[in-house]
């Protein structure tokens, strides 16, 4: 081996190892050591949806100003599981055409539904879309559907008014009645006095000397009266 080989051969091993030196010092000088939890939270947006909480806006409140174009707009995000026209084929989720008032975990030929959600009985009402829409594991915990629901009361509404014009065309639930004030002249009226009573008894008021016993207030007949 010449001069020259002996040369580069010394410099690549000098090179190899201040590079192993500089990755040593660099490791003892930025470890940040192993992260307690692997991974980042995802937790989805509180609007008061979920187990019902008491803010949460009935749907039958928002179903008459619903949009049935903008909930084909939000149905897009379902559309990577399930169709939703008449005969169509079952995909990662089942057809959903005529879904609105139908039985739950039925009448979607071939589509194996979870024990979860067979469990859960009933049918689709409007009222059971929007808790399933809100967030499909609280509502039947152990479905074997992953989407994690819609935050937006309004979104759900749209998209509930879109799913039963697809076949269903129920009525849409009459909006609660708003809390209705006392009807004027409700209050209770004040306890009849005893009859009798020389302050309150009709037959008393205003004729005084009516009253069994009492005196005659003419002077006049005051003299005359017997001594």
């Amino acid at each position: 081996m010449n001069d020259n080989s002996n040369t580069i051969a010394g410099w690549t091993l000098a090179g190899c190892f201040a590079a192993l030196s500089l990755t040593i010092v660099g490791g003892m000088i930025y470890h940040s050591g192993e992260p307690k939890k692997e991974g980042y939270p995802v937790e989805a947006v509180d609007e008061g949806g979920g187990d019902g909480a008491a803010a949460e806006v009935p749907i039958a409140s928002l179903l008459p100003t619903a949009d049935a174009a903008k909930g084909a707009e939000v149905f897009k995000k379902c559309g990577a599981c399930h169709t939703v026209n008449s005969g169509g084929a079952n995909g990662i989720g089942p057809n959903l055409y005529a879904t609105v008032g139908e039985a739950v975990a039925t009448g979607k030929a071939g589509f194996a539904f979870s024990d979860a959600l067979k469990a859960k009985g009933g049918k689709w009402g409007f009222d059971e879309l929007n808790a399933w829409l809100t967030s499909p594991r609280k509502y039947a915990p152990g479905t074997k559907m992953t989407f994690a629901g819609l935050s937006n009361p309004k979104d759900r509404a749209d998209v509930i008014l879109y799913l039963n014009m697809q076949g269903s065309n129920l009525p849409l639930p009459p909006p609660p009645a708003a809390g209705a004030a006392p009807a004027a002249g409700n209050a209770a009226a004040p306890a009849e006095p005893p009859k009798g009573d020389a302050a309150g008894s009709n037959e008393t008021a205003g004729n005084p000397s009516a009253a069994a016993g009492a005196p005659s207030k003419d002077p006049e007949a005051a003299k005359r009266a017997p001594k």
